[in-house]
């Protein structure tokens, strides 16, 4: 059995400051639910994140 090396991630939008958490394999593009700025995008793989990481979460 593989091990699946996606996680969740604890965010911070750089335009508003605003934290919330993401998926690290996003299937779509995320936006902050705060100001709209989009904070991932999907890349079909690890997403582009935008964003400050400021914790994984399990």
């Amino acid at each position: 059995m593989t091990k699946d090396k996606s996680n969740f991630l604890r965010v911070k939008c750089t335009k508003c400051n605003n934290e919330q958490s993401v998926f690290s394999r996003p299937a779509m593009t995320v936006k902050c639910l705060v100001c709209g700025e989009t904070l991932s995008e999907s890349t079909g793989g690890r997403g582009k994140l935008n964003a400050q990481v400021l914790e994984t979460l399990k």
